[in-house]
C-alpha cells in the first residue's frame, strides 16, 4: 500500500475583521488598511483660525517650526473683531469655524486667537475629532520661564481679559512649576484696530500705548504678555513705552513649538514635504492679502472668500 503524501503546511492568514454596512454588504478591513487611514491623516494639513489677520504671527512661527507641514488658514475677517462681542457669540463662530475647516480634513487645530483661547477652547474641542491647540497656556508658560521677579502683566482684548484666561493658566502653572507669581492685567482694545489699519509705527500708536500701559509700567512688572495676536505688531511702539527692563512676550513662538509637541505625540508630523498654505476669508479678499503681506511678504498671494 502507498503512502499517502502530507501536505504542506500553509503559511497563516493576517487577522481580519469583518464588519457589515448600511446596504447589508460585508467587507473587510484588514491591518494595512488601517496603516493607509493612518497615513492619510498624516497627509493632512494643520487647520489654523483667527477673528482676522493677528493670527498670521502664529502662523508665521509654525511654517518656520513644521516646514514639512501644509496648512490652510481661516479668517473670519467679516466679523472681526472678537474681542468686544458676548462669549456666547464668540462660542458660535468659533464652532462654526471649526465645522469649515474639519470638512477639509485637517488632522490638527491651531486656535490662533487669544479670544476664542479664552472662552471657547471646550467648545472647539468637544466639536472637534482633532487634536486642538490654544495660545493661552503656552503663552503664559513661556511668561512664567522668562520672568525673574514673579511679577507678570497681561494685555489684551475686553473678552480675553474679562473671562480671566491668562490669570488663571498662570496662577495654575505657578502653583505646579515655581510658587507664588503677581498678575496685571489690562484691556487694550484699540490695538487691535491699529494693528488692521497698519498704524503701528506712528503717534497715534503712540499715544495709545503710553495710555493703556502707563500703569503697568508703573507696577514693577519685568514681564509682559502680549495677549492678542495682533499685538506683536505693535511691538515696537509697546517695547518703547514699557522700557528695556520689561521682556515682551507672544504666544506665537511657544504656540508653535507645543504643536510640533502635540503633532509627535499623536504620531501626526509630516516626514517629508514643503511648505504650503491656503487661504480662506469671510469678506473681500483685497484688503486681507494687503495686510497679510505684512506678515508673511508674497506667501499671502491670493485668499478664498466663503459665505458666512
Amino acid at each position: 500500500m502507498k503512502k499517502r503524501k502530507r501536505a504542506p503546511a500553509r503559511r497563516a492568514k493576517r487577522p481580519q475583521s469583518t464588519a457589515r454596512s448600511a446596504s447589508g454588504e460585508s467587507r473587510v478591513t484588514s491591518h494595512d488598511s488601517r496603516l493607509t487611514t493612518h497615513d492619510s491623516r498624516i497627509a493632512g494639513a494643520i487647520g489654523v483660525f483667527d477673528s482676522g489677520i493677528g493670527g498670521l504671527t502664529v502662523l508665521h512661527e509654525l511654517m518656520r517650526e513644521l516646514p514639512r507641514e501644509q496648512f490652510i488658514y481661516l479668517g473670519d475677517t467679516g466679523r472681526y473683531p472678537y474681542g468686544s462681542k458676548s462669549p456666547e457669540t464668540v462660542r458660535r463662530y468659533a464652532v462654526e469655524n471649526t465645522d469649515f475647516l474639519i470638512e477639509k480634513g485637517v488632522k490638527l487645530l491651531v486656535v490662533a486667537c487669544n479670544t476664542m483661547s479664552s472662552v471657547a477652547l471646550e467648545a472647539i474641542a468637544e466639536r472637534a475629532a482633532v487634536p486642538v491647540v490654544g495660545v493661552i497656556e503656552p503663552g503664559a508658560a513661556e511668561a512664567l520661564r522668562v520672568t525673574r521677579n514673579r511679577r507678570i502683566g497681561v494685555i489684551g482684548t475686553e473678552a480675553t481679559i474679562a473671562s480671566g484666561a491668562y490669570t488663571h493658566a498662570l496662577q495654575h502653572l505657578a502653583e505646579r512649576f515655581a510658587g507664588d507669581v503677581e498678575i496685571y492685567t489690562r484691556a487694550c482694545p484699540l490695538f487691535v484696530h491699529l494693528a488692521e489699519e497698519g498704524w503701528v509705527d506712528n503717534e497715534i500708536a503712540r499715544s495709545a500705548a503710553r495710555r493703556y500701559l502707563g500703569s503697568l509700567r508703573q507696577s514693577g512688572i519685568d514681564t509682559l504678555v502680549l495677549g492678542c495676536t495682533h499685538y506683536p505688531l505693535l511691538r515696537a511702539v509697546i517695547g518703547e513705552v514699557m522700557g528695556p527692563k520689561v521682556q515682551l512676550v507672544d504666544s506665537a513662538s511657544s504656540t508653535a513649538r507645543a504643536t510640533r509637541t502635540m503633532l509627535t505625540r499623536k504620531r501626526l508630523a509630516r516626514r517629508a514635504g514643503t511648505c504650503a498654505v491656503s487661504f480662506f476669508v469671510t469678506d473681500v479678499p483685497d484688503r486681507f492679502i494687503k495686510v497679510g503681506q505684512r506678515f508673511l511678504g508674497e506667501q499671502v498671494e491670493s485668499a478664498v472668500r466663503i459665505e458666512r
